[in-house]
């Protein structure tokens, strides 16, 4: 874990801190790239301090469990939203002021979390390694010629990872354990550390296929690596990944701010502009290149996903 943009408390070095009722501290999985400017910007309009714990979301929500009798934190933000609906009781409802704008299926029942972005899978390949058209879709995991070349991250602590290997089990037939096991048999002993990790194995070489979030292949691209990305001829997901109050915050109040400004038409435009990803409103259109063309999304149940979610970790694990 990582901890930046701490605020202190008021002593002679820091006569001008603020006390508690001006506080956020934001537990998030997001890169810096994507929090950082948010962050800045909420701080410079709230004047609330916020202090930043960053990690991976399935770490970041087993540490909110751990803290339920005594919460250090107030927000999660970031991680896909089954991961968060696995961990619905540490978080308290809450109703953004603008709810009525979201996109279909944007919104949770019970608003136990908020949406922030659309987020769809997609794979990518080396153009140098393998032609183009070459790979179609979430079967090419599971095709003995790809054995040991494929980049994919742990699914126990990269949140997009979990919901990668849940969609190839939702679209492609069989029983979801044996195609985890031909998955896992075919990974050859090679999982990477991060979610991160997955565009540099391919776009390097050291990988032909990889398992990521449109946004993220969508940049590299952008900076000239020669991938090509895939969208699934079987369907894909584009789960949101969201906010959360967490029950019991501390500072509640600054919370709540933090969630409505993250849904507000200003952010959701910078989420397009800057982050390369789609926006959960109605009135924020995604630009051309996002534009959906060609995209198969499936109805990937969220509910179904989290309750998988302790089975699939002891499968995974063993």
């Amino acid at each position: 874990l990582f901890l930046t943009g701490c605020a202190p408390a008021a002593t002679e070095e820091y006569p001008f801190a603020p006390g508690e009722e001006e506080r956020l501290t934001v537990y998030t999985s997001h890169k810096e790239e994507v929090y950082g400017p948010i962050l800045k910007e909420f701080q410079e309009r709230t004047g609330i301090w916020t202090e930043v714990v960053t990690g991976g979301t399935n770490e970041l929500l087993e540490r909110i469990e751990a803290e339920r009798e005594e919460p250090r934190a107030d927000v999660m933000f970031g991680g896909g939203v089954e991961s968060l609906a696995a961990y619905e009781d540490c978080f308290e409802p809450y109703t953004c002021a603008q709810a009525g704008v979201l996109k279909a299926g944007a919104r949770c029942e019970g608003d136990v979390w908020t949406p922030f972005s659309s987020l769809p899978i997609v794979l990518i390949c080396n153009t140098k390694l393998l032609s183009r058209g070459e790979v179609t879709g979430w079967a090419d995991l599971l095709d003995s010629r790809y054995r040991g070349r494929i980049a994919l991250a742990d699914p126990t602590v990269s949140g997009s990872s979990y919901t990668g290997i849940l969609t190839l089990l939702s679209v492609l037939p069989g029983d979801d354990w044996e195609l985890l096991a031909r998955l896992v048999e075919n990974l050859d002993g090679q999982v990477l550390a991060g979610s991160g990790d997955v565009v540099e194995a391919v776009a390097s070489g050291s990988d032909f296929i990889g398992v990521t979030l449109e946004e993220t292949a969508l940049k590299r691209l952008a900076q000239g690596d020669q991938i090509e990305i895939i969208y699934p001829v079987e369907g894909t997901s584009a789960v949101p990944d969201g906010s959360a109050l967490i029950a019991g915050a501390p500072h509640g109040e600054n919370a709540k701010a933090f969630l409505e400004f993250v849904q507000s038409y200003d952010v959701q435009e910078l989420v397009v502009s800057q982050f390369s990803r789609r926006s959960v409103r109605t009135d924020v259109p995604d630009p051309a290149e996002l534009a959906g063309e060609g995209i198969k999304l499936v109805d990937y149940d969220v509910h179904w996903a989290a309750g998988l979610k302790e089975e699939f970790t002891r499968r995974w694990s063993a």
